[in-house]
């Protein structure tokens, strides 16, 4: 897997596309990766009812819940499905609208320099084994882009920027293995959401 830093564009993800984006302050390079988890209707996976969330095609759905959706206008950088599957819907060097309101040692409007990653799921199911290898895989090319910004430690919950408002990707989330797969150092990577990362 590669990522070619001045298109954003990630070599072995399915292109897709959302009109959630807009540019990223001038000047500003990606030097945070947030993973989050998803899933329409809740619990339920494989209806492509994300990909409809994020490419605005909800209207008229026939389940209410979901219908409500259709003005909500928010979109994630990456996507990784069930069976491992890539999906690209922004290009890493734009600003996808995936954090909300959020917060990073002091650092507002995280959506202005973090990547966005959704990995289908819920917070109380475990994730699949093939969601973790792409997620490695992923999170390795990204941080092969950036090298000065990003890295192990810039890796964090949607739990952990927004917490109280969020709880994805939820306890749930092997973090330590995670962590394991990607650097040889004994990291402590339990905790992510009570560890301080949000500002107060």
């Amino acid at each position: 897997m590669h990522v070619d830093p001045q298109s954003g564009r990630v070599a072995g993800a399915e292109q897709r596309h959302s009109p959630n984006q807009d540019l990223r302050p001038k000047g500003m390079v990606p030097s945070l990766v947030v993973l989050h988890g998803i899933s329409l209707p809740p619990g339920r996976f494989g209806t492509g009812d994300v990909e409809a969330l994020f490419t605005n095609r909800l209207a008229g759905h026939p389940e209410p819940e979901i219908a409500k959706l259709a003005e909500v206008r928010v979109s994630t950088h990456l996507l990784i499905e069930r069976d491992g599957r890539l999906l690209q819907y922004v290009p890493l060097t734009a600003r996808a609208w995936h954090a909300g309101p959020s917060c990073y040692f002091g650092r507002r409007a995280c959506n202005d320099f973090s990547i966005g990653i959704e990995l289908e799921g819920t917070d109380d199911t475990a994730y699949a084994s093939a969601q973790y290898d792409t997620l490695v895989h992923a999170l390795r090319a990204i941080f092969a882009a950036w090298p000065a910004t990003l890295g192990t430690q810039r890796v964090v919950g949607h739990c952990d920027i927004a917490p109280g408002r969020k709880t994805d990707p939820g306890e749930a989330f092997d973090w330590l293995g995670l962590f394991t797969r990607l650097t040889s150092l004994d990291m402590v990577a339990a905790g992510h959401c009570s560890v301080g990362r949000a500002c107060t």
